[in-house]
């Protein structure tokens, strides 16, 4: 096999296993690969006649057997110029990653085209999945595509319209009296009775694999010169994760040198674990506390791995900015008036952008990735009051046999 498990904390590696997720020491396993072997048919020139979806990227993705993808035909989304910019960066370039022109509408179509291709390949049929939404409308349409049976659990307050898509795509569709980690604890205790495979936020070896796309197409769209700053919305932070490992990889396969990014997580006050950590020495803490954040992808009190995101952070000379949920407003405006249909995530990145110039972070000749993880369609309210919402694993059950008797 051309790829194993490692550890992101103490170094040891483990033959690749599907449902292995953590190391004995308490820390993340993620998917390493024999990239001496891969540089043999990977190379710049080659990647030019191929298919203009993630799976471009093939030897860098943890499927064996091509005939096992799922694939609707995600990523090579447009990193376009941002226009008007010169009197924010004077002598830098803003550039937007375009995420909300996967095929459901958000970045989440990557991570669940390579987990449910890695789930289709070990003979999978039932998936589970706990989301704040789109990662639940996401794996409801590739579960249908890949003829699985799929389960989501979102938070009540979920954007409404991102519901009715997970009904629509046939997804058993649950609504949740609590956070995204509240629904992340029924789908763990009901992996073993109910038979779920869990396709949660690293939980499973594929979704932070597809994300890292995204940081190999920035590196391949910009011709293998890395920008100065990424900005980025985080919540529980597979994406920073991905991306570092495609920048780390390409720099040992030798496809780019120098500098590798600065990476910055954008969250909204009132849900800030990220920024907390780092204004606390990079010692990061779940946010115990009382949450008033709006209901949005970047509201993850207890991301899986937060130390390992912080530590991303700090390793790239980046950080990480909390905006309010006002400025965020704006800023959805703002990259409306040039022609971008912004998420609230995608919009707290152009906030983010600004406050970090102010703070001198950003200088006037840096060049800038900001990320659109959706478009702004998809929150507007839709009514979901026709669901069930628990608030255990218990309660799902009963509720369950309600609904099949």
């Amino acid at each position: 096999m051309r790829f194993l498990l490692t550890c992101k904390s103490c170094g040891k590696q483990i033959p690749f296993d599907l449902k292995a997720n953590s190391c004995k020491c308490g820390g993340t396993l993620l998917v390493t690969y024999d990239l001496e072997r891969i540089g043999r048919t990977l190379n710049k020139e080659n990647l030019m006649y191929r298919q203009t979806t993630m799976w471009r990227y093939a030897e860098l993705l943890p499927v064996q057997n091509k005939d096992c993808i799922i694939s609707l035909g995600e990523g090579w989304t447009p990193l376009i110029p941002l226009k008007d910019t010169k009197g924010i960066l004077p002598k830098g370039k803003v550039w937007v990653k375009r995420e909300e022109q996967n095929p459901t509408g958000s970045f989440k179509s990557r991570g669940f085209s390579a987990a449910i291709s890695v789930a289709n390949e070990f003979g999978i049929r039932k998936v589970a999945v706990n989301s704040n939404g789109n990662a639940a409308s996401a794996l409801a349409a590739y579960a249908a595509y890949a003829g699985m049976e799929a389960y989501v659990f979102v938070p009540r307050d979920c954007p409404g319209l991102i519901v009715k898509e997970c009904v629509d795509y046939g997804a058993n569709t649950f609504l949740v009296d609590g956070y995204i980690h509240d629904a992340g604890r029924i789908v763990k205790e009901g992996e073993n009775e109910q038979g779920w495979y869990n396709v949660g936020t690293l939980q499973e070896p594929g979704r932070v694999e597809g994300k890292k796309t995204m940081g190999l197409e920035i590196a391949e769209q910009l011709r293998w010169k890395m920008p100065d700053v990424i900005i980025y919305p985080t919540g529980g932070g597979s994406g920073i994760i991905g991306m570092w490992n495609a920048f780390l990889q390409l720099k040992e396969l030798g496809f780019i040198h120098g500098k590798l990014p600065r990476m910055v997580s954008v969250q909204e006050q009132g849900c800030q674990p990220l920024v907390d950590a780092i204004e606390n020495s990079g010692n990061f803490m779940p946010q115990n506390g009382a949450v008033n954040s709006c209901p949005t992808g970047m509201r993850v009190p207890n991301p899986p791995d937060g130390q390992l995101v912080v530590s991303i952070l700090l390793e790239s000379g980046g950080t990480a900015v909390a905006v309010s949920s006002e400025e965020i407003v704006q800023a959805q405006r703002s990259l409306g008036k040039r022609g971008i249909s912004a998420s609230p995530e995608g919009a707290a990145t152009w906030a983010a952008l600004l406050r970090l110039i102010d703070w001198k972070f950003i200088l006037p000749t840096d060049e800038v990735v900001l990320f659109n993880t959706s478009h702004s369609i998809k929150y507007l309210p839709w009514n979901s009051n026709s669901l069930p919402i628990v608030k255990s694993y218990r309660e799902w059950v009963g509720c369950r046999q309600q609904i099949v008797h």
